[in-house]
């Protein structure tokens, strides 16, 4: 029987990796429990469509009286327009999840780029990212978000931009740190020796050790990056043709459902945003748990 390539033997320790990446993770409760709850919102997000009808979000199309408490018609009640909120906050998780998913995938991308970049060239051009880096970190994400939002045509794509662009620091240094420490290893320097090249490291090297930081980190900005969306949405600052739990919220509190005890309008999208940021917080965790051994005998 012939020895194994070394390719063969790459694939075998990945996907003995996997495994015990996932034993790991599934060995965590709260981790596992937060994975079921999002898989059951982004189904029921992604069955929108075909679950429900559509024309109930036309505010022509609306059948019932306004501001209407939870009925067997509506089990969610309805806005100040007669839809049901059932239907808004349904559809409304369709796009929290797709601005939060997108703003935090473009932040992680920026973050990663200029952390790698950093720390792998080091000079001057690790000085004038880290700097680039730090003016980012002292400024008030929020308040720069709102400052594009305002700038730029609002919608959906401008408020991804916005988040995306604004909230990469953190991404940056983690990355950064994480680099040094792989770039400081004898293979590091064995390749060089042998004549590897800038991109020979970076793509064979520090971003196969890198991405599992990365990939969790994601995990953990999409939660901010929902909240950031439903924040900028309250303030007016989202798009207006589509529903989501911020814009949601900004309608009831500007049709006075808080001071007319319409409390069925604000409970689910505000449920909702909860939900959502939860199960990314303790996938986020137990990821965590997973690439960085040493937090597993301390939760």
């Amino acid at each position: 029987m012939s020895a194994p390539t070394a390719s063969q033997v790459v694939r075998a320790r990945r996907k003995e990796s996997v495994t015990e990446g996932w034993r790991v993770f599934r060995a965590d409760r709260a981790g596992l429990a937060g994975l079921v709850l999002l898989a059951g919102i982004v189904l029921l997000a992604l069955l929108a469509p075909l679950l429900t009808d559509p024309s109930g979000l036309d505010v022509t199309r609306a059948t019932g009286a306004a501001l209407q408490a939870p009925s067997a018609e509506n089990p969610l009640g309805t806005d100040e327009s007669g839809r049901s909120v059932l239907l808004l906050s349904w559809w409304g998780a369709r796009v929290s999840l797709v601005v939060g998913l997108s703003a935090a995938v473009l932040s992680v991308l920026i973050g990663a780029l200029v952390g790698v970049t950093a720390a792998h060239f080091g000079g001057w051009t690790s000085r004038i990212l880290l700097r680039f880096t730090d003016f980012f970190l002292v400024l008030p994400s929020l308040v720069l978000a709102i400052a594009l939002s305002t700038v730029l045509e609002r919608g959906l794509w401008t408020i991804v931009l916005a988040i995306g662009v604004t909230s990469w620091p953190h991404t940056a240094r983690v990355v950064r740190a994480q680099t040094l420490t792989i770039e400081a290893r004898p293979y590091i320097d064995r390749a060089r020796a042998l004549g590897a090249g800038h991109g020979h490291v970076i793509v064979k090297h520090v971003l196969p050790a890198v991405l599992p930081l990365v990939f969790a980190n994601t995990t953990l900005s999409v939660a901010s990056s929902i909240i950031s969306e439903s924040t900028l949405s309250f303030l007016g600052l989202g798009d207006p043709s589509r529903v989501s739990w911020g814009t949601m919220l900004k309608s009831a509190m500007d049709t006075g459902a808080v001071t007319g005890g319409a409390w069925w309008y604000l409970l689910p999208p505000g449920v909702g945003i909860v939900l959502v940021v939860l199960g990314f917080t303790l996938c986020g965790r137990a990821l965590e748990a997973v690439f960085n051994p040493r937090l597993r005998g301390q939760r």
